[in-house]
Parts: structure tokens; C-alpha cells; sequence
């Protein structure tokens, strides 16, 4: 077992106070948006060999099988699957999709072929792999997720009272909905700038005699990132407000962005993203329209399913499975040891990962790394996280 040496990345939307309130140290004035847990090599989490700080994704391919477990290799190769984030957001993310693994290996490999860098600011995939991925709400939590049924978008531009909006409500009303958010959604990729103040002055006059959650969270986005096209792909997106231990899952060509509040996230270890906007980074919108999926069914809010004192978030892929263990003072011991790796993470209380050898205490924000096969178990007053692979459910 090892005690995670994490990164901390600063992006502008992220926090400046969510993390420190949770890990209890001073903010430093700038963002903190993310907390980075696993093998990523963009930002590895680091463990202690000695005096000697290593990267855990170098600890990984030394002795993969050791590490990760046979069937772990067999499954993804010599790699972890999954990475872990502490996500804490005060401004909006940008709308954003992410392909499918067939896509991903089919942009990767096309890209290669072009000569892209895998640096390039105008590159679409940075690797071969799918990423799917799952927010559990730590504070009550907003974002957007999925496209809104056609007739409810246009009720909604229809409300605004924006004439230049009016041909859109009409495709929403009179074309069958796949077709009709495809075509609305490509259009507002591209949209003119006295589109976007016009929307922008109306959801302003809006926000100031609705009290709706929703109108007030576009409003907030069209002031966030003024002139920004990504308002109008937002505005065909439904608003979703989780409460603490609340869940969503993110499938491929799902469009998204998170808009406020503190989360465990967990992901397949890809950096595959395609956005649509609320960025100055790039947006490919014919790469997008074959990624996005317009008749996908909306995500549906999670809740976990207990079992034995474990918390599980139901997930359809086998890159990750996340639970959830809330320990009370004095209860017995639960032993977590599975023939595949592991994380955990504790966001509350203090919680001590033993094993016959070592005995790791760990408090909100502090993660250990568990390799595959390692005796563990948990005790304490707190709440614990565990990442392993979706595969280790059918091995325990």
C-alpha cells in the first residue's frame, strides 16, 4: 500500500475554496480545480520508495501484473484503467463530449497518419481510448448533461423572445427529434455574435423575473463567458442539480459541462475530449457532429446500491467501479482486499487502510493506492471512496 502524492491542477474554473474546505488547509488565492489520483501520465500521482518519490504510472509498468493483477493486464493492458479526481468547480466547464472507443482508435490512429503532435492545440485525440466517466456530488452539485427533448428546447428559445431564434424553434417543432437537434445543434456552433448578445440581454432580462434554477444557471454561463457560442449549445442541454452522494454517469457522445460544486469524479485514463464550447480551446465541429450522439436517452441521476455495508454507483463499462463506505467509530473492520487495484479516497471523518505489515491514516482529501492482491482493510469515522476496475466486481 501506498500513501498518493497528488497534483493539484489550477484551471480558471476551478475553486479557490472547495478543496481547502475539504482537506482543511489555507486556499492559496488561485484556482484549484482539480485533484488528480492515478497513472495519467499528464499528472501521475507520486509514491514514496524510500527517500525517492516515483510515478505511480513507472511503479505500474516495472511489474504490471504485480501491480494490476492478471486479469486487470488481460483486460487493458499493462496500464491502470481508471483515474480519480476531486473536481471542484465555481465557473463553468466547457461543453464537451468524449467518443467512443471505436472513435478513439479510429481519430488516434488518423491523426497519427496526418502527422498531428500529440501536443497540438488543434488535436481531437490524444490517445486510443473511450472515456467514460461518473460525478458522486460532495456539496450540492449543478451541471449540464444531455440534450433536453426537442419540444422542451424550443419552449425554452421560444421564451426568450429572440426573433432570430424563431426559425430554430421551428426545426425543434417540425422535424423528428434526432434530426432536429442535429441540425439546431450544428447551427449554433457557429452562431453570429448579434445572436449571442441578443440571447444573452434576454436571458438577463429573464433571470430577473423567473426564480427557476435553470434560467438562472444560463444566465450565469452567458455572464462567465460572454460571447461565447457555447451558450447556445448549453441552452439545448438539461440542467441537473445533485445533492451530496448523488450520481451521474457520462457515456460516450453524451455532451456535458459541470457548472458548480465539489466532486469525486472517476473516469476511464483517456484525455479524449472534443468540446463545443464555453473554451478558447479548439472546436472541431464537423469531428463533433460524428461524435455526438442526438438521440441518446437522457442520463439518469444515480443513487448507489448497498451491499454489505458498501455503496456501490452503478456503472456499464469495465474500466471503473466506484463505492462508497461510510465507517462509524467502533464498527467492525471491512476488508477491501480484491485481486485488482485499488483507491481509496477519504472526503470525511478520518479513516486508517491496514494491512498485516502497515497501518496508512488518511483524512478528506488524502488517497491510498492498493495494488492488486494487497491485504486491506478499513476502520474509522468517516467516509471512504473506493476505485477499482469494473471487472473486480465479478472477481470478488
Amino acid at each position: 500500500m501506498d500513501l498518493l502524492r497528488n497534483t493539484v491542477q489550477p484551471y480558471d474554473w476551478g475553486s479557490r475554496t472547495l478543496l481547502p474546505e475539504l482537506m482543511g488547509v489555507p486556499p492559496t488565492g488561485a484556482p484549484q480545480a482539480e485533484l488528480w489520483m492515478g497513472a495519467h501520465p499528464a499528472a501521475p500521482s507520486r509514491v514514496s520508495r524510500g527517500e525517492v518519490l516515483i510515478p505511480l504510472d513507472r511503479v505500474v509498468s516495472e511489474d504490471p501484473e504485480g501491480e494490476l493483477g492478471a486479469v486487470t493486464v488481460r483486460r487493458f493492458g499493462p496500464r491502470l484503467p481508471f483515474l480519480v479526481k476531486l473536481l471542484a468547480a465555481d465557473a463553468p466547464l466547457s461543453v464537451q463530449v468524449h467518443p467512443d472507443l471505436a472513435q478513439a482508435q479510429a481519430g488516434f490512429a488518423r491523426e497519427n497518419a496526418l502527422g498531428v503532435p500529440l501536443d497540438a492545440t488543434h488535436r481531437n485525440y490524444r490517445d486510443d481510448q473511450h472515456k467514460p466517466e461518473m460525478i458522486v456530488a460532495l456539496t450540492p452539485f449543478r451541471g449540464l448533461c444531455g440534450f433536453r427533448h426537442a419540444a422542451d428546447t424550443a419552449r425554452l428559445l421560444a421564451s426568450l423572445e429572440v426573433p432570430a431564434l424563431r426559425p430554430y424553434v421551428e426545426t425543434l417543432c417540425v422535424l423528428p427529434e434526432p434530426q432536429a437537434l442535429a441540425e439546431v445543434f450544428r447551427a449554433f456552433l457557429r452562431p453570429s455574435a448579434g445572436l449571442l448578445d441578443a440571447v444573452a440581454r434576454s436571458l438577463a432580462v429573464a433571470v430577473a423575473g423567473s426564480d427557476e434554477a435553470e434560467i438562472a444557471a444560463y444566465d450565469r454561463i452567458a455572464r462567465a463567458c460572454p460571447g461565447d457560442s457555447g451558450l447556445l449549445s448549453a441552452l439545448m442541454l438539461r440542467y441537473v442539480e445533485l445533492s451530496p452522494g448523488e450520481a451521474l454517469f457520462l457515456g460516450a457522445g453524451v455532451p456535458h459541462a459541470y457548472l458548480s460544486g465539489l466532486g469525486v469524479e472517476i473516469m476511464a485514463s483517456s484525455d479524449n475530449v472534443l468540446r463545443c464550447g464555453l473554451t478558447s480551446k479548439h472546436v472541431d465541429a464537423e469531428e463533433l457532429t460524428r461524435v455526438v450522439r442526438f438521440g441518446a436517452p437522457p442520463a439518469r441521476v444515480l443513487t448507489p446500491r448497498e451491499k454489505e455495508g458498501e455503496e456501490v454507483y452503478p456503472a456499464p463499462v469495465d474500466d471503473f467501479l466506484l463505492s462508497r463506505y461510510r465507517l462509524r467509530a467502533g464498527e467492525p473492520r471491512r476488508r477491501v482486499t480484491l485481486d485488482a487495484p485499488q483507491i481509496l479516497l477519504c472526503t470525511a471523518g478520518t479513516i486508517t487502510v491496514s494491512s498485516s505489515e502497515e497501518h496508512l491514516d488518511i483524512g478528506p482529501g488524502q488517497a491510498v493506492y492498493v495494488p492488486a492482491g494487497a491485504d486491506a482493510v478499513l476502520e474509522g469515522a468517516g467516509t471512504a471512496f473506493r476505485a477499482t476496475t469494473g471487472t473486480a466486481q465479478r472477481l470478488r
